[in-house]
């Protein structure tokens, strides 16, 4: 891999359900634009590929059909824990409600996003299918900022600085 695909890409954007006159799921709006280092599959591979060869100050507008994006839902996904993961001082914790969503950790040490399915007499149902499996996507925006990212940013697979973690 060259140096060359390692760049740091701070953009605004609006990710809209099915196509871009849909229901708008989450922006960047009057908040920090989204910073992620290109290479490291920080992002979705397609989303990343339309956006690694903009300049700063270019708009974008491009939709990801479902199985490009978050997948398909599986019934896999549906998993029962046991309710000791989320009790403390013997209790449930408050968040284990059905329908909410917890963050989970898989085996890899990646935080997944859970939604309690139902509480159980031993154990919790989870669907740990991402919340947009099944669904195509459509972003809009704009790119802030392009720059080469450093070798440490490499090294580290994350961005440092603004927008970044610092370790």
């Amino acid at each position: 891999m060259s140096e060359v695909t390692h760049k740091v890409i701070s953009l605004d954007y609006k990710l809209f359900r099915d196509h871009a006159e849909g229901e708008m799921i989450e922006t960047t709006e009057g908040k920090q634009p989204l910073v992620f280092l290109s290479g490291v599959r920080q992002m979705i591979p397609e989303f990343e590929a339309q956006v690694i060869d903009l300049n700063a100050g270019e708009t974008f507008s491009f939709g990801i059909k479902s199985e490009n994006a978050y997948g398909t839902r599986t019934e896999e996904a549906i998993i029962e824990l046991p309710q000791d993961m989320f009790k403390q001082e013997g209790e449930l914790i408050k968040e284990v409600a059905v329908n909410n969503i917890i963050p989970l950790q898989d085996q890899n040490g990646q935080v997944v996003p859970a939604k309690v399915v139902s509480i159980n007499e031993d154990t919790v149902t989870m669907d740990v299918n991402h919340p947009l499996a099944d669904q195509d996507i459509h972003f809009t925006g704009s790119v802030v900022e392009i720059r080469e990212a450093t070798k440490e940013e490499v090294e580290h697979g994350h961005v440092h600085g603004p927008g970044g973690h610092n370790h």
